[in-house]
């Protein structure tokens, strides 16, 4: 009891309060999302996201370059599509426009990783994560069928380079599907980075500015989770462990801190937190009108994010992040 116990004395100097700091943020925590679009020369900012770009593959590789310059180790790749349909083409097809982006940066920069997301939404021409019932069930995603269309993407996209495959429509037994197909086809050792937690979040909306994946009716609440729950998380990640998967993701990660923990607990598997593109607008938009300080909120966030057990942090702040973070 005070006086005896004093904790403000491991508080008194800058070397000490490093000395004793519990977590530790580093620019190899990070990972980078970038959007690939047809094109040349394409640089398009998206509005609700400040300093975001789609990008061309060209322009990809210029970033890729700079990324992997700043000491960050990964980016993950998403990609809108020149044309939409209903099987998704541009997904799994060799041409694909995530397909050619992993070539490119792969070509560029060797060691830089490249994640690659799993998913159908960007390629439908309704925006739904997959293939969708008629009659009178009309505009129910249909789960089984999908599955197929997920393992031909995850091994059209690992053909084309892709270190990590990171599916994210949350379909049931997605892990197994991808992974048998990866197998399948003479890629055991390429690991699957599971969005195991992903909810059907409001946090998502300059998302779909960027990826240009709205849904054209409806929502994703039939496939992404209720943000009510928690334990239906764990019950997520417990069968994509038993289905294979090498990493796990919750997501978003601002308001889900507790569902980070959480997974970080009951899994002995790393654990990543996806800083999302609504969360990051938000901290954007106070920092434009001067409202806080952009550099201490952000680094202060991202360290929550490890102090709540995530293990990588993908965030579009991760090349100021790893500026500001230096050597």
């Amino acid at each position: 009891m005070f006086p005896v116990h004093r904790p403000r004395r491991l508080r008194r100097h800058p070397q000490l309060r490093r000395m004793v700091q519990e977590n530790v943020l580093t620019r190899a925590d990070l990972i980078y999302p970038l959007f690939a679009v047809p094109g040349d020369r394409i640089a398009k900012e998206v509005s609700s996201m400040p300093g975001v770009y789609q990008l061309s593959v060209d322009k990809i590789v210029e970033e890729a370059k700079e990324v992997y310059d700043l000491g960050i180790p990964a980016v993950i790749l998403f990609g809108i599509p020149e044309d939409k349909d209903t099987d998704a083409t541009g997904a799994w097809h060799d041409c694909g426009i995530v397909q050619k982006a992993t070539e490119a940066v792969k070509a560029a920069v060797p060691e830089l990783m490249v994640i690659v997301d799993t998913c159908l939404c960007e390629y439908t021409d309704h925006g739904h994560c997959g293939y969708l019932q008629t009659g009178d069930l009309a505009g129910r995603v249909l789960n089984d069928p999908t599955l197929e269309l997920l393992k031909k993407t995850a091994v059209s996209q690992a053909n084309a380079g892709a270190d990590i495959i990171a599916p994210s429509g949350m379909m049931d037994g997605f892990v197994q599907a991808i992974r048998a197909g990866l197998d399948a086809a003479n890629f055991e050792e390429i690991p699957i980075l599971s969005y195991a937690a992903k909810y059907a979040s409001a946090y998502y909306g300059p998302f779909r500015d960027a990826a240009e994946s709205a849904p054209q009716f409806g929502d994703r609440r039939t496939y992404q989770m209720d943000p009510a729950n928690s334990r239906e998380a764990l019950k997520e990640i417990e069968l994509d462990l038993a289905e294979g998967a090498d990493m796990l993701m919750v997501k978003p990660a601002l308001a889900y801190m507790d569902i980070i923990w959480q997974v970080k607990q009951a899994s002995n598997l790393p654990v990543a937190a996806y800083n999302v593109s609504g969360e990051y607008s938000m901290v954007k938009a106070a920092a434009l009108n001067g409202w806080v300080d952009e550099e201490k909120v952000v680094l202060e966030t991202l360290m929550s994010f490890k102090r709540s057990g995530a293990d990588l942090i993908l965030t579009y702040h991760a090349k100021d992040a790893a500026r500001w973070l230096g050597a």
